[in-house]
């Protein structure tokens, strides 16, 4: 019998404030709230089979915004946390410390709150990280840039794995699932990153060349990408060396997975993740057609 008693633990961090990195969200735009509380539905509906514990991460929300999770949540399930409007570099330290700290569960999801998820699709990504033991961390948002940037032109091992092909990948955002065991490896580099960022969110390309170490040994790249002006590339290997050294030199080669097609979109619009009709999923869950159909 497992010594764990739920199938997963996720941090969900949530935040009141429409974000303004970017284009709106491709659905309730205007209304953080509602996309919040849409994304939730989405995340709750693709655990299904899935025994979870969540810590939600309350970042300056008000009432409205607890009720979403305790509508959807036993109590027994649900940990609450508040915070008085933190940066995220804040919460996602947090979501870091409670996830290596729980012994509720072997697998965990960091969880942001503008991605929306298939259902009963995140058992895929338990069941991969269980059976695959060169799994460490699996991104369920397939980046829509892995087939036209250059940054991810590389040769990717590629698995076949419950009707969906899983890809080795250099990098994801901040939505990943991963083994505790792989993440408390890692804690010296998390630790050293929160430290220098502190209320900034972390650079996750910088984090996650320095643990799959794609791309950070081939100074020609970083020259090239300096000279034509990817900044952001070039920016993350060096950020990457200058953080993260340890890691990179001594540490182990961590493998980082996604599947075509993914199990979740960030709904940011032109970020969608390919190979789904995302609109036309999003119409399911609005007009209330059952999971599955």
């Amino acid at each position: 019998m497992s010594q764990f008693s739920y199938d997963l633990a996720v941090a969900y961090r949530i935040y009141p404030k429409i974000s303004t990195n970017g284009p709106a969200a491709q659905v309730f735009g205007d209304d953080k709230l509602k996309l919040a509380e849409f994304c939730l539905q989405s995340f709750k509906n693709s655990l299904e089979g899935l025994r979870v514990k969540v810590w939600a991460l309350l970042n300056d929300c008000p009432p409205a915004y607890e009720s979403i999770f305790t509508k959807l949540w036993a109590p027994e399930d649900l940990v609450l946390l508040r915070y008085p409007g933190v940066g995220a570099g804040v919460t996602l330290r947090e979501q870091a410390r409670i996830l290596m700290e729980q012994t509720d569960a072997e697998i965990v999801h960091f969880a942001e709150d503008d991605y929306f998820y298939l259902p009963g699709q995140v058992q895929l990504a338990v069941s991969f990280l269980k059976h695959n033991p060169d799994a460490d961390f699996i991104a369920p948002y397939e980046s829509h840039d892995i087939y036209t940037s250059e940054l991810h032109n590389l040769n990717f091992e590629k698995r076949v794995f419950a009707g969906k092909v899983w890809s080795s990948c250099i990098s994801a955002t901040h939505t990943f699932l991963a083994k505790r065991a792989s993440l408390i490896e890692c804690q010296d580099l998390f630790h050293r990153l929160f430290r220098a960022y502190k209320e900034k969110g972390i650079p996750d390309l910088a984090m996650w060349m320095a643990l799959t170490k794609k791309r950070i040994f081939n100074p020609f790249k970083f020259f090239q990408w300096s000279v034509t002006r990817r900044w952001f590339w070039a920016g993350s290997i060096f950020l990457s060396w200058y953080f993260c050294w340890r890691q990179i030199l001594f540490g182990r080669r961590y493998k980082l997975w996604s599947p075509h097609p993914g199990l979740a979109n960030h709904m940011v619009a032109g970020l969608e993740s390919p190979g789904i009709d995302w609109h036309k999923e999003f119409q399911k869950q609005l007009t209330g057609v059952p999971p599955g159909l």
